[in-house]
């Protein structure tokens, strides 16, 4: 299979790497030294696009990979403010997409775990929610896409939250997302339940971002076969 990575960061090197341990071909690495280079592309060049790249250009991406005929799959986070545009893209061009805030197959299921769990505590009135994610130094953007998705997982199913905020609140209707930035932790995402009598807590902690990586390289496999907008539901069969 013939790969372009957009963008050629740590984890775009790792993807590299675990693409060419799979047997396949990387034929374009596109950063900020050479972002033009990504209009001459197309999806007689390229079977599928790996794009990992920052929040301010990865729309931009994503929008000429679809205009171009490759199908794209996008780990970025921080530029989702745009995404019911690209959605219409896709249908507009009949092209395909994938967005996940996260490619590891054990925060998947965790987002499932999650989920089932806020529903089991939505009528638990007397259990306070808050959540704590904590990432690498280098990362941007906080709260992670992940713990966006943690914090909606639990906000479609806790009917006394309304919204998530990133900071402790007093507010009961708020969700607490804490942010915290140590150095090289791939990724930290906890949910806490707290009472008087006791605390109930979920997590998932990355060891590293191999499996972040291998994630993406296993949906990139399988997603130029797909059409439309596609998520981790639809690879996982969830």
């Amino acid at each position: 299979m013939k790969i372009a990575l957009l963008g050629y960061g740590k984890m775009g090197k790792i993807i590299e790497q675990i693409a060419l341990d799979r047997g396949h071909e990387i034929v374009a690495k596109i950063d900020k030294d050479n972002a033009a280079d990504l209009a001459n592309l197309n999806g007689d060049t390229v079977d599928v696009a790996i794009e990992f790249s920052m929040p301010a250009v990865a729309y931009d991406n994503l929008t000429t990979c679809i205009k171009n005929g490759i199908p794209v799959l996008s780990g970025t986070t921080g530029w989702l403010d745009k995404l019911p545009e690209l959605e219409q893209l896709v249908a507009e061009q009949n092209g395909t997409f994938f967005y996940a805030s996260n490619y590891s197959i054990g925060v998947n299921l965790f987002f499932k775990v999650n989920e089932f769990l806020a529903k089991l505590m939505n009528p638990q009135k007397e259990y306070e929610v808050d959540m704590v994610e904590i990432h690498h130094t280098e990362k941007l953007d906080a709260p992670s896409g992940t713990a966006i998705t943690l914090a909606e997982g639990v906000l479609d199913n806790v009917e006394r939250k309304a919204k998530w905020v990133n900071e402790s609140s007093e507010k009961a209707e708020e969700l607490d997302i804490i942010s915290l930035r140590e150095a090289e932790v791939p990724g930290t995402h906890s949910v806490h339940y707290r009472s008087e009598v006791d605390d109930i807590e979920i997590k998932h902690t990355a060891h590293s971002r191999k499996g972040f990586a291998l994630g993406a390289v296993l949906v990139a496999e399988w997603l130029p076969k797909q059409k439309g907008v596609c998520s981790m539901d639809d690879f996982l069969k969830l």
